[in-house]
């Protein structure tokens, strides 16, 4: 009797993890027309097809910090004739309109280049502790500036916690939790079979907590996208984590005489540079912190660079190299 063997399974392709800030579409100079946002998605989809040319299969992280304050802003202009909505609903807004223009762009992108354009995006929750102390602490401002006396109507009619915003108004403040589990991370590992892209975790997710009745609910807060882009680039195994800012290379003493651009930085160094604060928070610290988490849970790279060097980073030719190095 002869056995049958099952024939191997084929080696998993290569999985990148990019993660973009939402000005790549909505940039502080734009009028923030839709048609700019679709031209702006076509740009973005150019850069990110050389990932997929690459030979990744890819996941799109990006951020929503424009779109977000956008929807803000057009609720309270609606206020006398529409309730406002909690903000873990925005964000599920601007995570399912920014995929929409995302995946568009990237699949005509893929296939005038000769390459399958299967693209999704998902709308992502990703899971919070609801004893963070963010909870207690609120500190991200986001949407529009108000007066003092519409900052107390609205602290008095939603609970919201306003905060002066250097002369400029009253701002509303939210939590920014850590975030604990990508929620969705089982069933993007499935749609990665079928699919090359996928837009996923925008704005760092959905944030949710479970209650004590044991049901899931959205919470009021703000994930920072280079911690949950992270933590989704750990739980999938990712090959290649890629942080896209504003700079082509991470520098040290940046701004200053002294400022030395950095190729290549081991874990050890970059936690001794952020001790000494060379990285500024709520700029370069979060992405710092990002590839710290990644490189020591998997020993794998994170390349830190911006659109315009992306493809000789790719090559090896720019960017910054995060690795596991030696202690």
């Amino acid at each position: 009797m002869t056995v049958a063997h099952e024939a191997a399974a084929p080696p998993r392709a290569r999985l990148a993890v990019v993660a973009f800030g939402g000005n790549a579409l909505l940039r502080p100079e734009d009028r923030g027309t839709q048609e700019e946002q679709i031209a702006r998605a076509r740009q973005a989809a150019r850069w990110l097809a050389e990932i997929v040319r690459h030979g990744f299969k890819l996941i799109v992280v990006h951020g929503n910090g424009p779109q977000v304050g956008n929807i803000l802003i057009q609720a309270e202009e609606a206020s006398t004739k529409i309730p406002p909505q909690t903000l873990d609903v925005a964000v599920a807004q601007t995570e399912g309109s920014m995929g929409f223009l995302l995946q568009q762009a990237i699949r005509n992108r893929l296939e005038s280049i000769g390459l399958p354009g299967r693209v999704a995006t998902l709308l992502t929750e990703v899971e919070v502790d609801a004893n963070d102390i963010a909870f207690k602490r609120p500190s991200k401002p986001i949407g529009p500036f108000f007066t003092r006396y519409r900052a107390e109507s609205l602290t008095r009619d939603y609970g919201w916690t306003m905060r002066e915003d250097s002369g400029r108004g009253w701002r509303k403040v939210v939590p920014s939790p850590k975030p604990i589990r990508i929620m969705n991370a089982s069933l993007i590992e499935i749609l990665l079979h079928s699919t090359e892209v996928i837009v996923a975790a925008g704005g760092g997710g959905i944030p949710v907590v479970r209650g004590r009745d044991g049901q899931w609910r959205g919470i009021e807060a703000v994930i920072d996208k280079d911690l949950a882009s992270s933590l989704l680039a750990r739980e999938l195994h990712a090959d290649l984590y890629i942080i896209l800012t504003g700079v082509p290379t991470v520098a040290i003493d940046f701004g200053k005489p002294t400022e030395r651009q950095i190729d290549r930085m081991s874990v050890a160094e970059a936690e001794k540079h952020r001790i000494e604060g060379q990285f500024p928070a709520g700029s370069m610290e979060p992405k710092i912190e990002a590839a710290v988490s990644f490189v020591k849970a998997t020993g794998r790279e994170v390349l830190i660079t911006d659109v315009e060097h992306l493809r000789e980073a790719l090559d090896g030719k720019g960017g910054t190299v995060i690795h596991a190095g030696s202690a």
